[in-house]
């Protein structure tokens, strides 16, 4: 997987309430029938983002949907609104959006299960108050660049703005060494080994259970 340790481009708005992740990754789109089972490419994978959004029920692109527009159909990055991508589990929500090219959503809240596969799929699910997500809607929509630095984990804006947030260390690691959850796990190995030893040591008869 590709790590994720900064992020340069510009915004797209989407300022609604529980898009829900039928919406975001739909099993049928207009003209086009189900989404094909298995494996699928990326271009497929994007082709579907948000389908009932932005194509026609005839098939068409549907010319007022941001995603659909100049300079946006490029955008990194995703302003959305509270509890994104709530519903069903599907991992597609995550890898449509990756697909498309947009590696961080920002909102005030998110889907649980969308957020732990935005980061097994080393995507930034950013978690914000919400008048900052609204000044971050409003930057967007004059196309500014935002920047995110998953370093010091900053995000900044072409106008000045900066706001910092905290992650979980292990979350962190995951995206900074684009991991998973095992490997990064193993890149502690000596201290779970260390941990094991001194329990075993202390507390020698929970060895006995196995």
């Amino acid at each position: 997987m590709t790590a994720l340790v900064t992020l340069n481009g510009i915004a797209a708005s989407l300022m609604k309430s529980d898009i829900n992740t039928d919406t975001i990754a739909p099993l049928v789109r207009a003209g086009q029938g189900l989404q094909p089972v298995g494996i699928r490419s990326s271009s497929e994978l994007a082709h579907r983002l948000f389908g009932p959004w932005r194509y026609t029920t005839e098939g068409h692109e549907n010319p007022d949907f941001v995603l659909n527009k100049s300079p946006f159909r490029q955008a990194k990055f995703l302003i959305a609104g509270d509890n994104f991508a709530c519903g069903s589990s599907r991992e597609t929500a995550a890898t449509m959006l990756q697909a498309f090219g947009i590696r961080c959503i920002i909102a005030p809240s998110f889907g649980l299960i969308f957020k732990d596969n935005c980061f097994r799929n080393h995507m930034l699910p950013l978690v914000l108050p919400s008048n900052d997500v609204e000044k971050l809607s409003a930057m967007a929509q004059r196309e500014e660049h935002f920047l995110l630095d998953l370093t010091d984990c900053t995000l900044k804006t072409t106008s000045g703005f900066e706001i910092s947030f905290s992650l979980p260390l292990f979350r962190q690691d995951m995206l900074l060494n684009g991991t998973d959850e095992v490997s990064t796990t193993l890149t502690h190995e000596q201290a779970i080994s260390q941990f094991e030893a001194a329990v075993s040591n202390s507390r020698p008869w929970e060895q006995l259970a196995g």
